[in-house]
């Protein structure tokens, strides 16, 4: 677990006035968001170097936005590459050719087609990392056994397990520091997925043969993952059931969804711990409008060992010229007395990327401003924390105990991240570069920053090697650093 900076203090710690504190250092913000921009100019300049321009002649002479007159051939089918098979396949092949299975009738007048597909993914780690106050170095390994009953477009039942850890422990070996120095064995039979889900219009057909009535009702039930507001709201899985209402047509939009969830077992509060005796109310509305997507989700989780929380989560994600864009409004109450589990608090997220001219690369400044101690509905034991979404290096990356450089909390603090993403042969391989920084609030305006990288390769159609590596300064924990390797595989 990582330890508290002061970024991260105790709730009851913290002054009050957040909104008086950053009017008075406005001197501080301003040099903070000036280093950003300084630092993107530097991987802007960076990135001019490696990606060559995408041309069909080996020498450009005139860079062009315009749309190439040549005539492309249609693609041979016998040249496309084969298709990776699943561990087990019983029924239709799952992204297959070929006929189709007639399948059965149901006495409802639904037709079914069962397919079975087992497939799965295992995470291998070493990794090494020091925050200023502790070095730790392990193997750590994760796997995600998936059995997929495919009845038709819309009915399935998933299940699934993760033999290798449970509650945040990952099997393998911890290496330093010397006091936990051993073998890590996390393994155990539990079902970490389980759920089926339909539609109601589709598994009656006979009760609108016409398709003219409010029928398109989806619906969910069992242990289930869920992730609204990109994550910062709820990322868990938790035994749950939601039930959908699709294709609305808002006045001046394309499609309104209406989801309803209702969470009764496995919820984890906001410091990844479950509690026990917890449910989860939740109602998310989402829209599509000719410029932009809107979501509005409400949330309530009546507490079992911790107050009750409200929650609410309001974004737009929309394209601005060239410029992808999204902008998020969080915010959290506790009903009761504030803890690591659920505690009051705002926070702001914005992000901008865009693809530079003549190439395939990407470019990503985002920023986020916490306002006292917001808090997640529901996350998961390794989900980390809210601010994942900023950049790498506020990221957990989910197996073992490597904490996110600059923390994932947004307590009382500001920053953002901007970095470079390049795409080499063909999206095949991908580095990104990334500078980082926070500023803490409420403790001393200290600044946090750092930069980091991440390497990205597949080998053939299933593994995938991943290097990371950062070095961050951490004003309450000193400089620290880390490395790490990952293979993953997919069956």
């Amino acid at each position: 677990m990582e330890e508290k900076g002061e970024i991260d203090a105790p709730i009851k710690d913290r002054p009050n006035g957040a909104w008086t504190r950053l009017r008075q250092h406005e001197e501080t913000m301003m040099r903070l968001l000036a280093n950003g921009f300084l630092c993107f100019a530097v991987l802007c300049l960076m990135a001019s170097f490696g990606q060559p321009v995408l041309a069909h002649d080996d020498e450009v002479k005139e860079k062009s936005s315009k749309i190439a007159d040549d005539k492309l051939p249609l693609v041979d089918p016998e040249s496309f590459p084969t298709r990776p098979k699943p561990i087990l396949e019983l029924g239709g092949p799952l992204l297959g050719s070929g006929n189709i299975d007639p399948g059965f009738e149901l006495p409802t007048g639904a037709v079914w087609q069962p397919a079975l597909t087992v497939y799965g993914g295992l995470r291998s780690a070493i990794q090494t990392f020091d925050d200023g106050t502790k070095h730790t170095s392990e193997w750590v390994n994760r796997f995600d056994l998936m059995a997929n009953l495919q009845l038709s477009g819309t009915e399935r039942l998933l299940v699934g397990i993760r033999p290798l850890d449970q509650n945040g422990r990952f099997s393998g070996h911890v290496f330093s520091p010397n006091s936990e120095n051993g073998g890590v064995d996390a393994l155990n039979g539990n079902i970490s997925t389980l759920f089926f889900e339909g539609d109601i219009g589709e598994i009656f057909p006979s009760l609108d043969l016409a398709d003219n009535r409010a029928l398109d009702l989806g619906f969910a039930v069992g242990r289930q993952p869920f992730t609204y507001q990109e994550g910062m709201l709820i990322n868990d899985t938790m035994d749950s059931l939601g039930v959908i209402r699709n294709t609305l047509l808002p006045t001046g939009g394309s499609d309104l969804q209406l989801t309803f969830l209702w969470a009764w077992n496995e919820i984890n509060r906001n410091d990844n711990r479950e509690d026990p005796g917890a449910s989860l109310y939740g109602l998310f509305v989402g829209a599509d409008f000719d410029r932009f997507s809107a979501n509005l989700d409400v949330v309530y989780v009546d507490g079992g060992d911790y107050s009750d929380g409200v929650y609410l989560g309001l974004s737009s994600v929309q394209r601005l010229g060239h410029f992808n864009t999204s902008f998020r409004l969080l915010a959290s109450r506790a009903t009761g007395q504030e803890s690591a589990a659920v505690s009051d608090g705002y926070l702001l997220f914005g992000e901008v990327s865009w693809t530079p001219p003549w190439t395939r690369d990407n470019v990503y400044v985002n920023a986020f401003w916490g306002i006292d101690a917001f808090s997640s509905a529901a996350r998961g034991p390794s989900a980390g924390g809210p601010l994942g979404r900023v950049g790498i290096l506020y990221e957990a990356v989910g197996i073992g105990q490597f904490a996110a450089p600059l923390g994932d909390r947004p307590d009382d603090s500001a920053g953002g991240a901007v970095g470079y993403q390049l795409f080499m042969a063909d999206t095949r391989k991908q580095l990104i570069f990334e500078a980082a920084a926070r500023q803490a609030v409420a403790a001393g305006n200290r600044v946090d920053y750092g930069i980091g990288a991440r390497y990205q390769q597949a080998l053939g159609q299933r593994w995938v090697v991943r290097l990371d590596a950062f070095v961050a300064d951490r004003s309450a924990l000193g400089t620290g650093w880390g490395t790490r390797m990952e293979w993953s595989v997919q069956f």
